[in-house]
């Protein structure tokens, strides 16, 4: 019994290691969305974390018109950011969990 509990505690603190080692790695993946129109970008990281934002000109002289932008932007920066965020890290989570009777969380 307590072999078994010993290799469920050490599958998990390895699960916890590729966790962590994971959400470094997506700090270097970046997701770049760009406004239908081309006059708006940006680039966040798959943790969620802008790095850049690209304006075109003609949008600094409208400033409601720019904030729209932002919102929509980093919006949809946002979502695929998080879905890649999540996809990954539910992956690892999976591949690191022992085999727990009644813990069916990842089917």
């Amino acid at each position: 019994m307590f072999g078994d509990m010993m290799g469920m505690m050490n599958k998990l603190k390895e699960a916890q290691a590729k966790v962590e080692a994971t959400k470094k790695r997506l700090d270097t993946v970046t997701i770049e969305e760009t406004s239908s129109d081309q006059l708006l970008s940006v680039t966040i990281t798959a943790n969620r974390k802008i790095k850049n934002i690209s304006v075109a000109d003609e949008l600094l002289e409208d400033k409601e018109q720019l904030e729209d932008y932002l919102v929509l932007t980093i919006n949809k920066a946002i979502e695929k950011a998080t879905k890649i965020n999540e996809d990954e890290l539910a992956a690892v989570a999976k591949e690191g969990m022992p085999n727990i009777p009644g813990m069916d969380m990842f089917k």
